[in-house]
């Protein structure tokens, strides 16, 4: 039993597809495969059930899975126990964002990697709650989270990280256009553009229109933040999206500040409460400083959970 067959696994397993198991860990296609079939054949059993249209764990492969990611976890501790020896941090860092992440994040990964090149930086988007899974997997080290209200895992720790105020997208030709700032009351009646369930931007809008009496009418959802840019831009729905650079730079498009209430994305660091890597703690050292520099003057990270 390899290790790379392990790690090939678990990457099958979280994905439940080869080609996109493939992709994660940098190799063909058929390469994983062919590893995954010579590590059923030297355990004598099926580790996944491809009969249907989806593959699925076995239940030798369900037995497996927590083995596989504990040697995992250890040979990755090991290796970053015998880089600290000669005061260098190596390894990965697995870190995890919603779409459209607050600059400073990208701006504490590049500092990070300038000051610990021997690392490997990986990033994946997904929503809250699956980056929140991962996390409590290990498959993370790290990620950002918007903040949902929905429950974390128990192994989950978190911090607050930024507080975003939302802007209301729209065209040009709009009704809204011509103003300065409107209210949530405003968009009563509006068709809407959002994201679908279980992101942090969808949660504020829903939340936010309850409070206020009203439910939102939402005429186009997406799970993609660009897509949903797009959508505002063609007049399928007014869309709310934090202020970044990606909606103030686009000319097909008026962005609207929200008053009464003010609306905001909150994110969150996380982390494993009881198993933080080394690099893991060392990124979030460098998040914390990031904080306590924030020109807002918001406070440095402390848990929250």
């Amino acid at each position: 039993m390899e290790m790379r067959q392990l790690r090939y696994f678990v990457a099958v397993a979280e994905d439940l597809n080869f080609t996109r198991a493939a992709a994660r860990v940098h190799v063909a296609q058929p390469a994983i495969s062919q590893q995954i079939a010579r590590l059923e054949h030297e355990l004598g059993q099926e580790l996944f059930d491809r009969s249907g249209r989806q593959i699925r764990l076995t239940a030798a492969g369900e037995m497996l899975l927590p083995f596989a990611r504990e040697t995992l976890d250890t040979a990755a501790r090991g290796r970053d126990a015998v880089a600290s020896l000669a005061g260098a941090l190596a390894g990965r860092l697995s870190t995890g964002t919603i779409q459209s992440p607050p600059p400073s994040l990208l701006d504490v990964l590049a500092a990070f990697h300038h000051d610990h090149p021997l690392v490997e930086i990986s990033l994946r988007t997904a929503n809250p709650q699956h980056l929140a899974e991962q996390v409590a997997k290990g498959t993370l080290d790290a990620a950002l989270l918007g903040v949902t209200g929905q429950p974390l895992p128990a192994a989950v720790a978190t911090a607050a990280y930024t507080t975003e105020p939302l802007l209301a997208l729209v065209a040009p030709d709009h009704t809204l256009a011509s103003r300065a700032h409107i209210t949530l009351a405003a968009l009563r009646d509006q068709p809407l553009a959002t994201l679908t369930h279980g992101s942090g931007l969808r949660t504020v809008l829903e939340t936010a229109c309850a409070n206020a009496g009203f439910t939102p009418l939402i005429h186009a959802e997406t799970d993609d933040i660009s897509l949903l840019i797009d959508l505002a831009a063609r007049r399928l729905g007014v869309a709310l999206v934090p202020g970044t650079g990606l909606v103030l730079s686009r000319p097909d498009l008026v962005a609207l500040p929200v008053h009464r209430p003010k609306l905001a994305r909150r994110t969150v660091l996380a982390w494993h409460r009881h198993r933080p890597t080394r690099t893991a703690l060392a990124f979030l050292a460098y998040a914390r400083a990031a904080a306590s520099r924030d020109s807002e003057g918001r406070p440095a990270l402390s848990e929250s959970s």
